[in-house]
């Protein structure tokens, strides 16, 4: 979900005409004071975002199947682990575009943690609310600290060192055991970027010159440490739900690649930034070595 709100964005501002990008880029310029139209729209904005996702969840997912009294459920061991890695990106990258969001309109750096960073961790908590009272599923634990851990992740970086050197980023590719589980891995290339797990990848990216000032290295240039997870067909390893041929030999995947912080790229025009900002969620396309849980080693050209 965050994914796609990024790359609409972007689209977006892409779209708009040449002419107009000097007006657009003076309006995208963070303000040095607070400007209180600024605070109180991005403010009312969220909140009303917020609001309407989590009612909008309420009428069109949950409305359909039964409630029940609020409880827990223990999902850790699913998907070898894919989704609890799905949320800390989620909650990060919301929390750093709200942070963001309050710096453009003027807020103080501890306004921008407070209000702005926790955004994600409050959305994406209320939303195991509504799971918490669905007979259906159920909140999990596992999420609640996944979600905490995205926003400390941002947090503590900016506590630490002022800046974000280490950003996670998602990578996705098509896999076969999609059309085993269309209605559980997704039908549609847009469903498989969400749904199918064996496709996703979920990385660290490290800013080298940030940790090496001195360093000839260029600024962009990032070192990028990636998880995934293959062969899987259900949460868990269990196949009753599905073709009795196929045999469940999950596996995880450890990745080593090289990478780019998009927003190190040097350029006065806060449209740039903008737009460098909102593709910097992707890991770029670039070669990678891989070892599998099971003993294998690989070698990617181009892994994406």
């Amino acid at each position: 979900m965050k994914l796609y709100r990024y790359i609409y964005l972007s689209l977006l501002f892409l779209s708009i005409p040449i002419f107009a990008q000097n007006s657009i880029d003076n309006f995208l310029k963070p303000s040095d004071s607070l400007i209180i139209a600024r605070r109180n729209a991005v403010l009312i904005t969220e909140a009303v975002a917020i609001s309407g996702a989590l009612v909008g969840l309420n009428e069109l997912w949950y409305k359909g199947y039964p409630k029940s009294k609020f409880h827990f459920i223990n999902d850790n061991k699913e998907w070898l682990q894919m989704d609890k890695l799905g949320h800390i990106y989620s909650a990060y990258h919301i929390g750093n575009a709200g942070a963001d969001l309050l710096k453009w309109s003027g807020a103080t750096k501890k306004q921008q943690l407070v209000y702005g960073s926790t955004v994600g961790f409050v959305f994406l908590t209320a939303v195991e609310v509504l799971d918490g009272y669905s007979q259906k599923w159920g909140a999990s634990s596992g999420d609640i600290i996944a979600n905490a851990t995205g926003t400390t992740l941002y947090v503590s970086q900016e506590l630490l060192w002022k800046e974000q050197r280490i950003v996670p980023k998602f990578s996705f590719h098509t896999t076969s055991y999609a059309s085993m589980r269309p209605d559980a891995l997704g039908k549609s290339l847009n469903e498989q970027i969400l749904k199918d797990y064996n496709g996703q990848t979920y990385w660290l990216s490290a800013n080298v010159h940030s940790f090496f000032p001195r360093s000839k290295i260029p600024k962009w240039v990032n070192v990028a440490v990636g998880y995934g997870a293959g062969g899987m067909v259900t949460g868990y390893k269990d196949v009753s739900d599905v073709n009795s041929s196929f045999e469940d030999k999950r596996y995880r995947q450890f990745y080593l690649s090289l990478d780019a912080d998009l927003t190190k790229i040097n350029t006065k025009s806060h449209f740039l930034r903008t737009v460098f900002s909102i593709f910097n969620i992707i890991k770029i396309p670039a070669p990678s070595v891989e070892l599998t849980s099971n003993g294998v080693v690989n070698f990617h050209c181009l892994y994406f």
